[in-house]
C-alpha cells in the first residue's frame, strides 16, 4: 500500500475543528472539536437544546457554520457538500416516508432520486427487501406500518445507495424497546461492512452500544471517549445509599457539599460526587447527623453518572467563572 492511500485508509471520516454556529445572539454550537474515525459507530448524547441537531446538519452540509472548519470524507464542507450528498446517508426521527406509497413504491422513489440505474435498483430494492424482512409486505402502504416498521423502512432507504457515512438524528424516539435493539443491530451489520455511524440519542442504554461517544451541552463539546473511558474517570466519586427513609435521606444527601445529583432508584439513593476522595465517609456523617439509619457503599459508575457529570458539572463551572 502506497502512503497515499494508507493516509486515506487512518483519516477519519469526520474532523471538525472549531465549529461555531450562531443565530443572532444564540451560540448553538459553540467552538466543537469532533474527530469520528471510520466504520464506528459514533454516539451523540445531549439534552433537548443542547445542539446535536445543528452540528449534524452543518457536518452534512445542510447548514452553514458561522466559523470554523469540517472535513467529511477528506471533502471541504460546505463548500464541497453537493459532492458528499451522493455518499452520506440522513435520517430523522420523523421517518421521511410517502405514507400513501407501498414499502416497495418508497424505495424505488428513493433510488430515483439517487440516480440509481434501473436495473441495479431492482436489485439493490430486492436486497433490503429480504434484509429488513418485508417480503410479505411489498405492496403495504408505508402510512399501515408500525413505528417499528417504517423505521425499518426509513433505514432501508437511507441506505439505499449504500452511504459511506450515515447520519442518523434521533432515529428511535418514536419506537418500542424491541424495535429499538433490532435498529441496533442493523446499525452494526452496516458499521462491520464499513460504514461509518453518527447517530444522536436520548437514550443510555444506545450510548452504551456506541464505539465512541461525544456529550454536547448547551452548544459545548463536554465529554468525548469510548464508553468504558467515560465511565472509568468517575471512578471512587459514585455510590449507593441504603435508608429505611429513602426520601428523607435524600433531602439530607442534597445538602452535602460537592454532591453533584442524587437519583433514587427503587429504596436506593444513586450519588455522584463532584470530586474523588473520602465520599462515602462524608455521606454517613452527614447522614448520621441528621439522625438517619443508612448504609453507604461504592458502585461502579455508569454512562448515566457521565452524562449527569458532564453536564452539571460545566454548569458549575460556569458559575464560578461568572
Amino acid at each position: 500500500m502506497n502512503s497515499r492511500a494508507m493516509n486515506e485508509a487512518d483519516a477519519p471520516a469526520i474532523r471538525a475543528r472549531g465549529l461555531t454556529k450562531q443565530f443572532g445572539n444564540l451560540v448553538a454550537v459553540d467552538h466543537v472539536d469532533l474527530t469520528v474515525p471510520k466504520a464506528h459507530v459514533y454516539g451523540f448524547l445531549g439534552p433537548n437544546g443542547s445542539g446535536k441537531s445543528t452540528t449534524i446538519r452543518m457536518l452534512c452540509g445542510l447548514l452553514t457554520p458561522t466559523a470554523g472548519e469540517i472535513e467529511v470524507l477528506e471533502l471541504r464542507i460546505p463548500e464541497q457538500a453537493e459532492e458528499l450528498r451522493r455518499r452520506i446517508g440522513y435520517m430523522t426521527q420523523k421517518f421521511s416516508l410517502f405514507e400513501d406509497l407501498s414499502v416497495r413504491e418508497n424505495l424505488e422513489f428513493l433510488a430515483a432520486v439517487q440516480d440509481i440505474p434501473k436495473a441495479r435498483a431492482r436489485q439493490r430494492i430486492d436486497e433490503l427487501i429480504a434484509q429488513y424482512h418485508f417480503g410479505d409486505r411489498q405492496k403495504q402502504l408505508a402510512g399501515t406500518l408500525s413505528g417499528g416498521q417504517k423505521q425499518r423502512l426509513a433505514l432501508a432507504g437511507a441506505v439505499i445507495h449504500q452511504p459511506e457515512l450515515l447520519f442518523l438524528d434521533e432515529p428511535t424516539s418514536a419506537v418500542d424497546p424491541e424495535s429499538r435493539r433490532d435498529f441496533w443491530e442493523k446499525l452494526f451489520e452496516l458499521a462491520d461492512a464499513g460504514t461509518t455511524i453518527l447517530v444522536s440519542t436520548h437514550y443510555m442504554d444506545e450510548a452504551e452500544r456506541c464505539h465512541r461517544l461525544a456529550i454536547l451541552d448547551t452548544g459545548a463539546l463536554v465529554a468525548d471517549g469510548t464508553p468504558d473511558e467515560l465511565t472509568s474517570a468517575l471512578e471512587g466519586r459514585t455510590v449507593v445509599v441504603h435508608a429505611e427513609q429513602p426520601r428523607r435521606a435524600q433531602q439530607t444527601l442534597l445538602a452535602v457539599d460537592g454532591v453533584l445529583s442524587v437519583a433514587q432508584i427503587g429504596n436506593t439513593q444513586r450519588v455522584l460526587m463532584a470530586a474523588n476522595g473520602d465520599a462515602a465517609a462524608r455521606l454517613r456523617e452527614a447522614l448520621a447527623h441528621a439522625g438517619l439509619q443508612a448504609e453507604v457503599e461504592p458502585v461502579s459508575p455508569n454512562l448515566e453518572d457521565v452524562f449527569v457529570a458532564a453536564t452539571r458539572g460545566s454548569d458549575a463551572a460556569k458559575a464560578r467563572a461568572a
